[in-house]
């Protein structure tokens, strides 16, 4: 992992002008973003640039989507991480707020790009739109490569089994069950960080204590039980578990919650942050008719997610 500087605005330090340039949100950092980042480590090599990335927080549709709850696929913290592993040498990470929504197409091309950031190739999909009402669009930003000092580089997208590699793709399968295949997508299991809060102690009472977790405003996959590794955010050491994700509808529960059982584990997480990485779906939450067959069924889920490895 590359020391990358992060900026919270457009000024950056002139070593960091005429570098490659790569804008979007890069929710999950899938292996359709890393073949970009591939691309963009050859022309680092070529053109002796540095390799910088403009994403925005929040993520542009949840801003103007303020029913939208539960969407990322990582949290802030986990792109930058995911970002700096593939060797990026410097981070923008602006605020998206209603001022900047408002600024036009053409002055995002001309004062930011072409003022403050000066970049030598700006990276972007075929669908990248920019500007007030997204009035901006790729074709804009090559009708003006001359007078604003850049090249455009927009990379033929990553097919996977013939559908565009892409965050959408993954949090459908997410929602689906389909974990395997969006933690092919993603090159590396799905992880939820959070931190552990105390909850009901139900699953305490029925002799399967676990650690609660709020999950914000991750992707709610399907609900139900998985198989996990879990770590205390910045450790290494992973232990095995359980979790179940969703409402606990035996328990008439209404929130969405995150409750990992750990194997072979005894201590106390409260307030502590955990990753979660999620490696096989077990089952769909369903309701129980009583506590004695929940507990029936959760014995023969422990054995499963005993076995996954």
């Amino acid at each position: 992992m590359v020391k990358s500087k992060i900026y919270k605005n457009f000024n950056i330090k002139t070593k960091y002008k005429n570098s490659i340039i790569l804008i979007g949100n890069f929710d999950g950092v899938h292996k359709g973003h890393q073949k970009l980042f591939s691309l963009a480590r050859k022309y680092k090599k070529k053109y002796s640039s540095k390799i910088g990335v403009l994403t925005f927080e929040p993520m542009p549709k949840m801003f103007f989507n303020k029913n939208l709850n539960n969407f990322r696929i990582s949290n802030l913290q986990q792109k930058i991480d995911n970002l700096k592993n593939l060797n990026v040498d410097f981070l923008i990470i602006k605020k998206f707020d209603r001022k900047f929504s408002k600024i036009k197409s053409i002055t995002f091309i001309e004062k930011i790009l072409g003022k403050k950031l000066k970049p030598k190739f700006v990276f972007v999909s075929n669908n990248f739109r920019f500007g007030n009402k997204r009035e901006g669009n790729v074709k804009q930003l090559i009708n003006f490569e001359r007078s604003s000092g850049y090249k455009v580089v927009k990379p033929q997208p990553l097919l996977t089994n013939k559908k565009i590699a892409s965050s959408s793709l993954v949090r459908k399968l997410l929602q689906k069950g389909k974990l395997e295949k969006a933690n092919k997508i993603l090159s590396r299991n799905w992880s939820i960080v959070g931190k552990v809060q105390k909850g009901r102690q139900l699953g305490k009472k029925i002799g399967f204590p676990t650690a609660n977790i709020d999950i914000k405003d991750y992707i709610l996959a399907c609900p139900g039980v998985y198989a996990v590794k879990v770590k205390k955010y910045g450790k290494n050491n992973y232990i095995k578990g359980i979790a179940n994700l969703g409402y606990r509808p035996t328990f008439n529960g209404k929130k969405i919650l995150l409750e990992v059982h750990l194997f072979n584990f005894s201590g106390n997480l409260y307030n502590k942050y955990l990753t979660v990485e999620f490696k096989k779906f077990i089952r769909k939450e369903k309701k129980f008719k009583n506590v004695e067959q929940l507990r029936k069924q959760i014995k023969t889920d422990l054995l499963i997610a005993k076995e996954t490895k």
